[in-house]
């Protein structure tokens, strides 16, 4: 399964590949810049989708997260 945002940058990356390229400086540039909303995006799904009424202990997302998103090989 894939988030929103990484979905997004598969098809991203199927269009213009040349956008991923982090041997080129547009790519790093690109990669840089975009990648800060991965970040957000799973913040946003951390506070949308607390179990707890403190939210999620950040080991028990963490785990959760990466089992759910980080294998996104499609």
């Amino acid at each position: 399964m894939k988030t929103a945002v990484q979905q997004v940058f598969s098809d991203l990356e199927k269009l213009h590949p040349q956008l991923f390229n982090v041997y080129t400086t547009e790519g790093k540039e690109f990669i840089n810049h975009f990648h800060k909303y991965l970040e957000l995006e799973k913040q946003q799904m951390r506070d949308a989708s607390c179990p707890y009424v403190n939210g999620w202990e950040e080991d028990e997302f963490e785990q959760y997260y990466n089992e759910t998103f980080k294998n996104t090989e499609q």
